[in-house]
Parts: structure tokens; sequence; C-alpha cells
């Protein structure tokens, strides 16, 4: 299962205090044991690209994070740019504003902007900060998502009030179906808590604690 388990990892580390070492680090692990993607911020998407080179390992990063306030165009350009430099995942902020003001095509429409500026050269994972939102909410945003053509949707920043839950990854799951898959991340530092997401229906963990669960 260990194998296995690794391969549903997104071994990240998107602290403003990261150094290149870090980073380096993280890297080496995640292709020592097999792990799905390195997460960074956009500014070390060239970096992780050129240490995962030759290897399975996918390099991911974060857009609008962590609040997902900033205007779309915004959102767009640090998903085209960072596409252009290698990543081949890129984990979107929603406007979670304008989603509690029910301005929906708003954004759907972010949403696609980040979709149209991969060119299809990268997935897109939809973070809808769970914690902020009713089950209704999370609802609509996980059908909003798939309108827009998202290849996941995802629970948290970690950078929030409140990570990962069960239950939510179960709701998001439902509300998707094979529309889409589910990333869950945030609080997620031990293998119980992982292969509880992972049978809450994730496919997909992002954590800072890979190495620890996988182990």
């Amino acid at each position: 299962m260990e194998q296995n388990l690794a391969s549903y990892m997104d071994h990240t580390i998107l602290k403003p205090e990261t150094t290149k070492e870090e980073v380096k680090k993280l890297c080496e692990e995640a292709k020592q044991y097999g792990f799905a993607s390195v997460c960074v911020n956009s500014y070390y998407v060239p970096f992780v690209k050129q240490q995962l080179a030759g290897s399975e390992v996918a390099t991911c990063c974060v857009v609008g994070f962590p609040l997902g306030a900033m205007s779309t165009k915004a959102k767009a350009y640090e998903t085209k740019v960072s596409v252009e430099d290698g990543a081949t995942e890129v984990d979107m902020v929603i406007n979670i504003g304008a989603l509690k003001d029910q301005e929906y095509q708003l954004v759907k429409e972010d949403i696609e902007a980040v979709v149209a500026a991969t060119k299809g050269n990268a997935l897109v994972k939809v973070i809808i900060e769970t914690c902020l939102l009713t089950q209704e909410e999370i609802k609509i945003a996980c059908q909003l998502a798939v309108e827009a053509k998202a290849d996941f949707v995802k629970t948290s920043t970690g950078f929030s009030t409140g990570g990962a839950k069960k239950e939510d990854v179960a709701l998001m799951k439902e509300t998707v179906g094979t529309k889409a898959k589910v990333k869950a991340s945030g609080g997620i530092r031990n293998k119980e808590t992982a292969m509880e997401m992972i049978a809450a229906g994730a496919d997909r963990i992002g954590t800072s604690n890979a190495v620890k669960i996988v182990e």
C-alpha cells in the first residue's frame, strides 16, 4: 500500500519563508518515494521543473494563492507564466467572496480563465476553501468547477481557518461524480487521516507531511 499511497501525494511546501534548499529536498524526496507531484508557489516552478527532470513526478503550483481575491486577469496571467515555466498542474483558489455574494457567473468565468490559460497543458485543481463555506456553497462551488471544465476540486489552502474534513470530501465527491476528481488538503498529517480522506473519495492528497505519512 505504501507505494500506492505515495502516488496519491502532492508533496507540498507553500510557506512564504520557503528556501530553495527546502524545495530541493522536497524534490529529492518526491523522486525517492514516487509522489504524484511537488506543489510550490509559482516563483519556484522553473527550479522544480529542473530538479524533477527525468522523473515521473509532476510540477504543480498554486495560483491566486492563498486568498483567491485577486483579479481574474491576474490569475490567468500567473497560470500562463507558470505553465510556460513548466507547471503541469495548477491549483487555483476561487473568488470566495464572489461565491458568497452568489455571483456564480463570475466564479465560473474566473475558473474558466485559468483553464483556458493552461491551453490544455496542465491539470487545473480548484481550491474552494471548504472551511469558509456552507454545505450548499460547497456543492455550488463544485458544480461551477465542473462547468468550467476543471480537472479537480480541492478542499483547502491550508492557510485559512480549517483544513480537509472527510465529510466535505464525501460531499464534493458526490457532487462532481465522475466529471472531476477530488483533492483533500489542509491538516493531513498522518496516515490514518490520509486513508480516511481516500476512503471518503479523495483522488489526491496535498500535504507537507507526505514522507511521514508513507513511512
